[in-house]
Order: structure tokens, then C-alpha cells, then sequence
């Protein structure tokens, strides 16, 4: 990988599961097949890998798990296949977060990318007008947090490689699909031009009011640190994520958020 997570998990050879060393737990790989997400995609006859990526929910080190289960705090691991869907890149379905029960609202996911290059497609919400939406590019060791509520999907910003990421999220996670799906996905698709290079184009059921491509920040306003893996920041300070869980304790910060 072109970035090391802070603790030992590998995607294997065929980047359809992942690999764990012996001070670490993890779940078997589920595959998320392309017939799961085509009614989100521009082209939803289109072909491309039959399994476009894989996630790995509860991952970590043994020693950690069961203060993450107190926490409520999840960390999960994603491989997005190389390669296109139609003309899109390999991306995922989009979701919101729906409201978990502990916390009474949608939670927060915070992501890092350990190889490839990804986009993160977000928008305030999935209603006509969706607010901003914004393309967040990030590679290898950068990290792109989605507020609570808002809707997303994560894209393989580079056909000719593969791409993993790790996210720290909610235990009691869920998703809401339903207004998204009934628009076709979210607002924008993301197209692959003749170079290689992802561009936009407008989905027809939403009245957007452009899309802004930007750069990740650091997160200094949550307590964040450039270039340590979001799993060692946590080993320093077990308290440095609970904002993910219990999205009031960053109120402040998800009114004026950036990414």
C-alpha cells in the first residue's frame, strides 16, 4: 500500500478481501456486486467489474476492541476495484447516514485513503436542491470527513489502479437510500474523458447550483493531525474520534463545515 493504516491489514492479490496479521481482528470481506448499485449509475445497463469493491466492517487491533465497543466506535476498510462502469469510474451507490439510535442523528464518517487516488462526491442533502456539492479529492494518507446528514459516494478517481481506504464510523450504522434512489443517484456523475481524468455532468432530477473540486484540509478544528494515521491518533488518544459517534459533542463544527 502506498500508505501504512497504523495497524496491520493489507488488501490481498485480487483486492477482494483483506489480509490480517496476528495482533489484529477483522470480518470477512462483503462484496458489493454491480447489479446492487446500477439504478444509481448514469447508465444503469452498463458493464463493468461484476464486484466494482469490497468493505470490511470491524477491523482493528485485539488489544482495542473492546474500548471501541464501549465508544461505539466502528473502523472499516474498503478496496474499490480498478477500472469503469460505462463511462464512470468505479465508484459506490451513494447513501446518507441514517439516524442511529444512540445518538438521536445521522453520524459523521471520517476517511482516510491508504492507496490510489479517490474522490468523495458529497451534498447537503438528496432533495431537489441539494445545497453544496462538493468533489473531495484525496490520496494516499489524506483524510475526508462527511458531516452528519449529508449524502455521498466514494469514487476510483483512477481506472488504472486500484483504491483502499479505512473509515471510522458509527457501531449502530445505517443507511438511507431511498430519496437517492428515487433520483437516479446523487446530483452529479462523474464521467471519465478521453485522458483519463474525471469530469462531471448534471443529473437532470436535481436543480444544482454547480459542483466545487477541492482538497482536503486538516481537521485541526476536531483535533486532528496531518500525516498520522487516523487508527494512531486514536491509539494516543482513545477520546479523539467519540465526535463520530456523538455528533453534538462537534456541533459548531459540522454548521460551518469544509472539507
Amino acid at each position: 500500500m502506498d500508505f501504512c493504516p497504523g495497524f496491520d491489514i493489507r488488501p490481498d492479490e485480487t483486492g477482494l478481501s483483506f489480509s490480517y496479521g496476528p495482533d489484529v481482528f477483522g470480518s470477512m470481506a462483503e462484496r458489493r456486486h454491480l447489479d446492487d448499485i446500477r439504478m444509481s449509475l448514469l447508465d444503469p445497463a452498463c458493464k463493468g467489474p461484476d464486484v466494482p469493491y469490497v468493505v470490511a466492517m470491524d477491523v482493528g487491533k485485539v488489544r482495542d476492541r473492546s474500548d471501541l465497543v464501549a465508544r461505539n466506535l466502528l473502523y472499516g476498510a474498503m478496496t474499490y476495484a480498478a477500472g469503469t462502469l460505462g463511462r464512470e469510474p468505479v465508484r459506490s451507490q451513494g447513501h446518507i447516514h441514517a439516524v442511529s439510535a444512540s445518538c438521536g442523528m445521522s453520524t459523521p464518517e471520517v476517511y482516510e485513503i491508504w492507496e490510489g487516488e479517490a474522490i468523495v462526491l458529497m451534498q447537503e442533502t438528496a432533495h431537489e436542491d441539494p445545497g453544496r456539492c462538493l468533489a473531495v479529492r484525496g490520496g494516499a494518507g489524506d483524510v475526508i470527513i462527511v458531516p452528519p446528514g449529508w449524502a455521498h459516494y466514494t469514487v476510483n478517481a483512477d481506472p488504472t489502479r486500484r483504491m483502499s481506504f479505512g473509515a471510522w464510523c458509527v457501531r449502530d450504522y445505517g443507511f438511507d437510500y431511498a430519496e437517492i434512489r428515487s433520483r437516479g443517484g446523487l446530483a452529479y456523475f462523474p464521467l471519465i474523458d478521453g485522458e483519463g481524468h474525471v469530469t462531471w455532468v448534471a443529473n437532470e432530477r436535481y436543480a444544482p447550483h454547480g459542483i466545487t473540486d477541492v482538497a482536503p484540509h486538516v481537521y485541526v478544528e476536531l483535533g486532528l493531525e496531518a500525516g498520522v494515521p487516523i487508527y494512531a491518533q486514536y491509539e494516543r488518544d482513545h477520546g479523539r474520534f467519540d465526535f463520530v459517534a456523538r455528533p453534538r459533542l462537534a456541533q459548531e463544527v459540522w454548521a460551518a463545515f469544509r472539507p
